[in-house]
């Protein structure tokens, strides 16, 4: 069955990433991620920390104030369903350039640096996540709803599972989408390939979307209160915490990799004609 054997194959593309990562010393790469990620939680501690809750004093402030923590547990809500996305876009530049690094070592070719190219292609990455975002939503509606109307508990209903599924599809749609645009395909043609190829999609978008949202703590790596009382306990905190924070960092690395070296396995990349190509 081609769905099987595409999401073996994209399986065997990360221990392949790993095993090129290593090789070509690319792990350097994970300094990005790593500091977006304690960017994002110093923002989110100063956030939570500051937040002031006003004082209502009339019926007409209290309907504001339910309105406004309505849409901010909303947003945050969305916020986390697709924080899978915004790593994607705001690491789009790293992404790409990764991505052209690694079949540069596969296969010799190369893209000339171009200011538009870079630009182009961080529209097009924020294009294709906000249509993915769409239409993952879109499917997480329908499915909720056919759950909650046939079981008391959406979540112990079998199709809620499906949701993981479609989440998987489109995070590999988008890492894959960064080599279909060397390829000179435009959105409408990478979608008809991705879903021609839908079994490897998953297989990428599952392995990032695990790494990604491990239960790290990063609070557990400045928190060292306790260091007095029980010092093992706290080291043994520190240094779980740090690996998996490494793991979420090292999360669109390998994805990007894996993608890349996916698609020259399946379309040989050294045919790609828009390339220039050099001597490895």
């Amino acid at each position: 069955m081609r769905f099987i054997k595409n999401f073996l194959f994209g399986m065997k593309a990360y221990i392949k990433a790993i095993k090129f990562i290593i090789e070509y010393k690319l792990y350097w790469y994970l300094i990005f991620p790593a500091i977006l990620m304690l960017i994002i939680y110093k923002l989110g501690s100063m956030v939570k920390n500051n937040r002031v809750v006003p004082e209502a004093e009339n019926m007409n402030e209290i309907v504001w104030y339910l309105l406004y923590v309505l849409i901010e547990i909303s947003v945050a809500l969305l916020l986390m369903k697709f924080a899978k996305y915004l790593v994607v876009v705001i690491l789009s530049p790293l992404i790409s350039h990764l991505s052209m690094k690694t079949e540069k070592i596969l296969t010799g070719n190369t893209y000339p640096f171009s200011l538009s190219q870079l630009i182009h292609d961080i529209k097009r990455a924020m294009r294709i996540v906000i249509r993915n975002f769409m239409w993952e939503y879109f499917f997480f509606l329908i499915i909720f709803l056919v759950s909650v109307l046939g079981w008391d508990d959406p979540k112990s209903s079998p199709i809620f599972y499906l949701t993981f599924v479609i989440g998987f599809f489109y995070y590999g749609f988008a890492f894959m989408d960064y080599i279909n645009e060397r390829r000179r395909l435009d959105i409408d043609a990478s979608i008809v390939f991705v879903r021609n190829n839908r079994g490897l999609a998953i297989a990428i978008g599952s392995i990032y979307s695990l790494l990604i949202l491990v239960p790290v703590d990063l609070g557990a790596l400045f928190d060292w209160s306790n260091f007095s009382i029980s010092p093992m306990n706290t080291i043994g905190r520190f240094l779980l915490h740090l690996l998996l924070w490494l793991c979420a960092a090292a999360a669109p690395i390998l994805a990007i990799v894996a993608a890349t070296i996916a698609l020259d396995d399946l379309v040989d990349l050294k045919s790609n004609k828009y390339s220039t190509k050099v001597d490895n």
